[in-house]
């Protein structure tokens, strides 16, 4: 298997199903997602959804730090740089197939788990929020950070923000606050808490159970199997432990005022890093935040995913996610030089550009969702 950036294996079963094992397999990127990863991911999936043997997934990252940090957006920053922020085919298709398996994930028809173990953020959150069964450890970090880079909680952002409890979607998405397994389960990104540890225990009562031909008597089974594996975290939610200060400092008519709420010094000392986050991370992408979760709220998910493709494309058009990426990930200079000085400079016309592209031949790559 060696460099293959994405591992596949079937587990027999007892009863002589099959258990599919994917696993991400780019530990000295922390399994950053790449165009060939999802396009590989996207056909095993395919294939054993139409395998009869095929009962349950489980999809999983090499090495112990990470499940996936996120997608490959050094590659997307070269490729905007090569088109000098012009039509980008490059970037049309890696969001457009990563949000495709990301669709595809949350449709899925055949159990499968998600063991998010390590750092999930970006592109690892979109893979993890689909999944029937969302396992977190005791080392699991989630994060949705984008603003860092001039980009927005992209992935389905949209749809697994907005679910949220209470206005934590909006508090996420704007300061990229990081998360452990207790805040992951309250804010309803996972489902169970395992210690890693638990793993091998997980692959062998999968493996010894009799596995039936209905996947609604499987999804329960594996249900089942996790729950009786599960334990509480160690550490309380600290989002539940401060939701009630969250939520009316999320209360707003613009991002601006969040950051305004933020600064407040009476707040405890726990905010200071998301207020810090939010303050030097782009002002454009502030307000993507804000508007993608408000304009998002009623649609399905499958427009939600069109309505991002649409953002994500404009993103690589504008400056800001180019400047994002050059001075965190590639030169790491820290020194970013935003297209607004300020969340209050951005004009709302400005805003609504990233909502709307004129697709060639005027058909949306996943008119097909």
């Amino acid at each position: 298997m060696g460099q293959n950036p994405v591992l596949v294996e079937e587990l027999k079963s007892d009863s002589g199903k099959i258990i599919g094992h994917v696993c991400l397999n780019a530990p000295d990127t922390l399994n950053a997602l790449s165009l060939d990863m999802i396009d590989q991911l996207s056909a095993t999936l395919t294939a054993w959804q139409s395998n009869d043997d095929v009962v349950c997934v489980i999809l999983s990252g090499s090495g112990e730090k990470a499940f996936c940090a996120g997608g490959d957006v050094k590659n997307l920053y070269q490729s905007i740089i090569d088109c000098d922020y012009g039509d980008n085919a490059y970037a049309r298709a890696f969001f457009s197939r990563e949000y495709r398996l990301d669709y595809q994930i949350h449709t899925y028809g055949k159990p499968l788990i998600c063991w998010g173990n390590g750092i999930v953020m970006g592109g690892g959150m979109g893979l993890m929020a689909g999944a029937s069964h969302r396992v977190v450890t005791e080392s699991t970090v989630m994060a949705m950070p984008e603003v860092t880079i001039g980009l927005f909680p992209d992935v389905g952002g949209t749809w697994f923000l907005n679910k949220m409890p209470g206005r934590l979607g909006l508090f996420v998405g704007l300061t990229g606050v990081r998360m452990k397994a207790a805040d992951a389960l309250y804010a309803r990104l996972a489902d169970y808490h395992l210690d890693v540890m638990r793993w091998r225990d997980v692959v062998q009562a999968l493996t010894a159970a009799p596995w039936d031909k209905e996947p609604q008597v499987n999804h329960q089974q594996v249900s089942d199997i996790l729950s009786s594996l599960a334990s509480e975290p160690d550490s309380a939610s600290l989002l539940q432990k401060y939701q009630h200060r969250i939520d009316p400092l999320m209360d707003v008519a613009s991002p601006a005022d969040v950051l305004v709420n933020l600064a407040n010094p009476d707040l405890p000392s726990w905010f200071s890093r998301p207020a810090q986050v939010l303050a030097k991370g782009s002002p454009v992408s502030a307000w993507l935040v804000y508007e993608q979760l408000r304009r998002g709220k009623a649609l399905s998910l499958a427009d939600i995913f069109r309505m991002e493709l649409s953002m994500a494309i404009q993103c690589t058009r504008h400056r800001d996610f180019a400047e994002g990426v050059r001075a965190l990930l590639v030169e790491r200079t820290n020194d970013t030089g935003w297209s607004h000085p300020s969340i209050a400079d951005v004009a709302m016309t400005q805003v609504d550009e990233y909502f709307s592209v004129d697709w060639p031949e005027n058909r949306h790559p996943l008119a097909d969702l």
